[in-house]
């Protein structure tokens, strides 16, 4: 029985109990379903082993939509056990766990996934390409990805989940504080997942700067796409310092080094530093696309161009550059000297001035247009004046003298989600509703759509604004529970109604895309929105090969000009397209992977070395591999072209 014990949860509960049932349930289910109406070979040759950027995108955002749920619960949760003083829902040891999973799960594995759907599915489609530059190494990327999130979340019910904090703090941290395998998880399952992120980065800015369609200089690209471009950039350069991080903290609790200790040398502020050289750049990979996003969505509805073009551009490099100068007022009350809070007090309110200009550009391009409020709209709209919010009290956390106020409560708890709720979910939500007839040929409920933004939004109002409130008069974040005479009860019953808003605007958008499904028209046309960019000149579905003949960029907004102004957009006649073939490698690496970190969260060598070698063995295949691809014959072009209502050539 010894070996078995491992692998039991430290801190059982109904809670966890009821948890194993659903997921083993869910999985037979699957398992049935699959079975029953034959789809296993659907499944393996058309999702486990596409290398097409569409399907790719389509799966990263059907894995963002699951851990939103998992993330959403773990919420709930929380603001459960906190919405009356004294309450018993949960343990302190419970509410250590959620609080610790919550925070990976919505920023590594809910928010990235969605900006990399996107990223995914529009940005070859905006640059006229056909894929991005390599189409195996995307599909490895995803699965990493994927396999990562999958491993991190069964620790809740194999061996425990993390439980020191979602930025895993040492000491707390190291064995001696965090005994079981939670943090063991954090640890390799992110890491995981952070090399298929970090594979994405490299794909990404090789794709945009090497595949762009002839004309498509880089000021003439999409706002989106030089968005991806930046982030793909601030990728290649914050995750080698998380890659590097992790691997320390691993051998830490592993093999007892003494990299983060307090003791024979080690340091456990160097965690801390290395944390947020790439902790605070992530914020800027998920919020950068998003302001590229919005950027798409906002002259589309306004009916007319994107204002400051140039200075939109510039004011994204810039953050991109100094994103990676403000890590050290994370951590202003933890003892450094006064000259050097005050420099990155100064770099952290310096870099609100570029993300200032982006809301007057937006304003500016809102000013005198047609604006139509459809629910992207409504999404874009909503998002400025909250997360102006955001940036504001933002500011005032850089005041480091101040920060002692407001470090540890939740005023900084309020702050952030007021930051990434509107900054990052607005635009993926709007974004998804944008591109969801590109993506799966039908338009969302606008109805319901509109019905889940008010939830959201009223939601959101009164889940983190009386957070300030309680934050300045003093309530810490990270505590499970507080007295009645603290007065904080109230307020925090406040917060809990606002959350359950928030989790029913979740299952309106659930139902909407039922709803959709069931009764939304099946023939929307390529450019429903009548829209400015690439990826609305592609046909519904998007062909394999994406474009049948290869558009001519003459201008930043091709699509509309070619629509509007009468410029030929897709010149000369069909040739055969080169396409890249399926392969199972990606998965099958992925899946060596997972064993491999579940050998090492449990210290099981034999089957660590074994999936080890399994992914050398995988590599060294791979290098061997002889794989030229297939062609599309112009035959099999033209004919989809006529059924697609293309014109032949």
């Amino acid at each position: 029985m010894g070996f078995f014990t491992r692998f039991l949860i430290p801190n059982p509960s109904p809670v966890i109990y009821t948890s194993m049932v659903a997921i083993g349930v869910t999985v037979l289910l699957i398992i049935f379903g699959l079975t029953h109406f034959k789809k296993w070979f659907y499944l393996w040759s058309g999702w486990l082993t596409t290398v097409d950027h569409k399907r790719i995108g389509i799966m990263y955002l059907i894995a963002a939509l699951l851990m939103l749920f998992r993330g959403g619960v773990d919420a709930v949760m929380m603001r459960a056990q906190l919405a009356i003083p004294d309450n018993k829902l949960l343990d302190s040891q419970h509410y250590n766990e959620i609080f610790s999973t919550h925070g990976v799960v919505m920023i590594l594995f809910m928010a990235m996934p969605y900006i990399m759907a996107l990223m995914n599915f529009v940005v070859p489609l905006q640059i006229g390409a056909r894929d991005v530059a390599f189409p195996r190494l995307n599909a490895i990327s995803f699965w990493l990805f994927f396999m990562g999130a999958m491993l991190f979340n069964i620790s809740f019910v194999i061996g425990g989940s993390p439980d020191a904090g979602w930025s895993s703090y040492f000491p707390l941290a190291g064995n001696e504080f965090s005994p079981h395998v939670g943090t063991n998880y954090y640890m390799i399952a992110i890491q995981i997942a952070g090399i298929g992120t970090l594979m994405t980065g490299i794909n990404f800015l090789t794709t945009i700067l090497k595949m762009r369609a002839p004309g498509m200089t880089l000021m003439r690209l999409p706002m989106f796409t030089w968005s991806s471009l930046v982030t793909s950039v601030i990728i290649i350069f914050a995750f080698p310092v998380l890659t590097v991080a992790l691997i320390m903290g691993t051998m830490d609790r592993l093999f007892a080094t003494k990299f983060f200790t307090m003791t024979d040398g080690g340091m456990d502020m160097l965690w801390a530093n290395l944390f947020w050289v790439w902790g605070h750049p992530e914020v800027y990979i998920l919020i950068l696309p998003a302001f590229g996003l919005f950027s798409e969505i906002i002259p589309t509805f306004s009916r007319r161009n994107l204002y400051g073009y140039r200075s939109m551009v510039a004011s994204m490099v810039f953050i991109s550059i100094y994103s990676f100068f403000v890590w050290t007022h994370h951590f202003f009350t933890m003892g450094q000297a006064a000259y050097v809070n005050s420099i990155f007090s100064i770099t952290t309110m310096v870099i609100a001035i570029p993300t200032g200009i982006k809301i007057f550009n937006w304003l500016l391009t809102m000013w005198r247009g047609r604006i139509r409020f459809t629910v992207p709209m409504l999404y874009s709209i909503g998002f400025i004046p909250l997360f102006t919010i955001g940036g504001v009290t933002g500011v005032m956390l850089a005041m480091s003298a101040a920060d002692y106020q407001y470090h540890n409560t939740m005023f900084l708890v309020a702050h952030f989600h007021n930051v990434i709720i509107p900054g990052v979910v607005f635009a993926v939500l709007g974004a998804a509703t944008y591109y969801w007839p590109k993506m799966f040929g039908f338009m969302l409920n606008e109805r319901l759509g509109k019905w889940a933004f008010w939830f959201l939004t009223i939601g959101f109002c009164l889940a983190f604004f009386p957070m300030y409130i309680t934050g300045l008069d003093g309530q810490a974040r990270r505590i499970y529970t507080y007295s009645e005479s603290t007065g904080f009860g109230p307020w925090n019953m406040v917060t809990f109604i606002g959350t359950v808003l928030m989790a029913i605007s979740f299952f309106i958008i659930v139902y909407t895309v039922y709803y959709s499904i069931r009764h939304a028209p099946k023939d929307v046309g390529g450019d429903p929105w009548d829209a400015r960019s690439l990826e609305w000149a592609t046909h519904n579905p998007v062909p394999e090969y994406n474009f049948a003949i290869i558009p001519q960029v003459n201008s930043r907004e091709a699509f509309w000009d070619a629509k509007y102004k009468g410029v030929e957009l897709f010149k000369g006649d069909y040739e055969k397209i080169h396409m890249p073939n399926n392969s199972g490698g990606p998965f099958i690496l992925s899946c060596i992977f997972f064993v491999f970190g579940f050998a090492l969260i449990f210290s099981i060598w034999f089957l660590a070395i074994i999936g080890l070698i399994g992914i050398f063995v995988c590599m060294a295949l791979r290098s061997f591999e002889i794989d030229h691809g297939h062609y599309i014959s112009v035959e099999e072009i033209k004919e989809t072209e006529a059924k697609y209502g293309g014109v032949n050539k």
